[in-house]
């Protein structure tokens, strides 16, 4: 059975556990998730020091600081293909290959990811000028199978390795870059520069995956010429 994520506290759980064991949140296998699985791209992007961030600013500035990190991180993930499967607290989980499916999605997530990093040092000139505070986040990367699930509220979710491998990349990806998981660099290492940065695993779990961090993206129009 694959394990699957919580969808309060992302922590990862066995397939057959009715309870979070981090936060005790409610874990329910949907019936739709026999269908064997889709193929995605998933990205995991999280904020650091947010903590820090809301000690800075009253509530109003953070609201608003956190809403245009958002809404700019939304227009990039979109503007590749991209949708967003989840927003979490500090965290964004988009999708490449749901609901449509491009041959190229893993080619679109990593084009994706390194423009939100671009688009994230324009966005922090204008937080530094109107909040003087400057966001910064961590970015992973995983292409797999995928299942659908529910939580306890009855919303769907999506479970697996591959959202778990996604999440594993994130918490160990350095500030304000990308790491690739394995399955991720494959598909995409004739148009990347990666540097290997050898295995890691997400908290609480033994599994090991082979990590690559994103140097640059190749222009594919320049590829193709």
């Amino acid at each position: 059975m694959e394990a699957q994520v919580c969808p309060g506290c992302e922590e990862v759980n066995p397939a057959h556990a009715r309870l979070c064991g981090m936060c005790r949140t409610a874990l329910v296998a949907d019936d739709a998730a026999g269908d064997g699985g889709k193929l995605v791209t998933v990205v995991t992007s999280d904020l650091k020091g947010s903590t820090a961030l809301g000690e800075q600013l009253d509530p109003e500035s953070l609201r608003e600081v956190l809403n245009r990190y958002f809404a700019v991180m939304r227009v990039v993930f979109e503007s590749h293909g991209g949708s967003i499967e989840k927003i979490i607290g500090d965290a964004i989980v988009a999708v490449f290959g749901l609901p449509f499916r491009h041959e190229d999605d893993p080619v679109r997530a990593v084009e994706a990811a390194a423009e939100t990093q671009r688009a994230l040092a324009i966005l922090n000139d204008e937080l530094e000028k109107l909040w003087g505070v400057r966001l910064v986040n961590r970015t992973g990367i995983a292409t797999g199978i995928v299942h659908f699930g529910r939580d306890a509220e009855g919303q769907h979710v999506l479970i697996g390795e591959t959202m778990d491998e996604s999440t594993a990349m994130e918490q160990n990806a350095p500030a304000m870059e990308v790491l690739m998981a394995e399955s991720a660099y494959r598909e995409v290492r004739d148009l990347v520069e990666a540097q290997d940065m050898g295995p890691k695993s997400t908290k609480g779990s033994d599994l090991q995956i082979q990590s690559h961090r994103l140097v640059s993206v190749h222009s594919r129009a320049a590829e193709e010429d």
